[in-house]
């Protein structure tokens, strides 16, 4: 009688075990195929083309403050997880207007300049400094709007969550930079 020969432990290790890292890695791919960084599916891209902006209150928005504004904001402001582009805005686009955003187009980051002053201010208002620019921030569930209002029209920074702080950040910069405090 003839027994099979016995096949070392190691040398089935070697043989199998790449064979099943391959696999594993193979299934993973699909799995997470279509799917960001935290598992979650990733947003298909919104339609190409302009981004339609609704109108606003904003009787300074023609003013010589928002055109110098305007002039010196960034084609991209730093976000996380990447900086976004600025869009292009549909017309008749309201006047005082910018936004940016990335893929996923339906949370724009939106600067209006111009605006009346909010009732939100207040003597006793809390406000913040972001690198030398006061901002009164109102917090909605999924975004926070910052307003200006050391500057000599007030304006309107509107920044979906999870974006990080790069976009007030590089707004109060361009803010800084074109108006002067008052």
């Amino acid at each position: 009688m003839r027994t099979a020969p016995r096949r070392h432990p190691a040398m089935i290790l070697i043989f199998v075990l790449p064979v099943l890292l391959l696999l594993a890695a193979v299934v993973l791919g699909l799995v997470a195929k279509g799917r960001g960084p935290n598992g979650a599916p990733t947003p298909a891209p919104a339609p190409a083309g302009p981004l339609a902006l609704p109108p606003v209150d904003a009787p300074d928005a023609g003013s010589p403050s928002c055109a110098r504004l305007l002039a010196t904001l960034p084609a991209e402001l730093a976000a996380s997880p990447r900086p976004l582009p600025r869009l292009p805005l549909a017309s008749p686009a309201p006047e005082g207007a910018v936004a940016w955003a990335g893929v996923e187009r339906a949370r724009p980051v939106i600067l209006r300049c111009g605006l009346p002053r909010p009732p939100e201010l207040t003597p006793t208002s809390a406000l913040i400094v972001i690198n030398g620019v006061s901002w009164l921030s109102l917090s909605e569930p999924d975004r926070d709007t910052f307003i200006a209002v050391d500057r000599p029209v007030y304006l309107a920074l509107t920044v979906p969550r999870g974006l990080g702080t790069g976009p007030v950040q590089t707004v109060s910069d361009a803010v800084r930079a074109a108006l002067p405090a008052r």
